[in-house]
């Protein structure tokens, strides 16, 4: 019994441990570290939000996966990346941000306590619509499209980062 005992406080400061190292990262540190974000790492740095992003916030990043970007129309990534778009790269990216760190369980409550729907206003000034559809967090851009929320609370030392399986736009 004390064996298991010691087993499982050692598993206790090794996760404590861990999860202080990942609250050392700030959120541009978190997509840097994803090797499911690098398309968003690239426009970040294209935009020149990373000294914006690693400030003190405190950020709510919804980041599109790869794979988010690559369903964009052909040629459009590689356009926004060009330096005569950035400042239109920059509005699509903090489209993506809320001020604040929001976390999954108060997106929940934010869309409970607005029978079924919270809008969330981006650093950009837009508007993106959370609600719940089987089960997951949608978000629906001013545009109509949408995406869905595939993982959540990965929590740095200036925000938290939900990753989302598709990218949103502003109007």
């Amino acid at each position: 019994m004390k064996k298991i005992f010691q087993f499982a406080l050692l598993a206790a400061v090794v996760f404590v441990s861990i999860n202080a190292k990942v609250q050392e990262k700030d959120i541009v540190d978190i997509a840097i570290s994803s090797p499911e974000h690098t398309t968003l790492v690239a426009a970040v740095k294209a935009a020149d939000l990373v000294p914006t992003l690693k400030s003190k916030g405190p950020f709510t990043v919804f980041a599109p996966v790869n794979d988010a970007f690559a369903k964009l129309p052909a040629g459009t990534v590689e356009t926004l990346l060009k330096p005569e778009n950035k400042a239109q790269l920059a509005k699509i990216l903090t489209y993506h941000v809320v001020a604040g760190a929001i976390d999954s369980k108060a997106v929940a409550e934010a869309i409970t306590k607005g029978k079924g729907k919270a809008v969330l206003t981006t650093v950009s000034g837009g508007k993106l619509t959370a609600s719940l559809e089987n089960g997951k967090v949608k978000l629906t851009d001013e545009n109509g499209g949408s995406a869905f929320v595939t993982a959540v609370d990965l929590k740095g030392s200036n925000g938290v980062i939900h990753v989302i399986d598709g990218v949103v736009l502003p109007k």
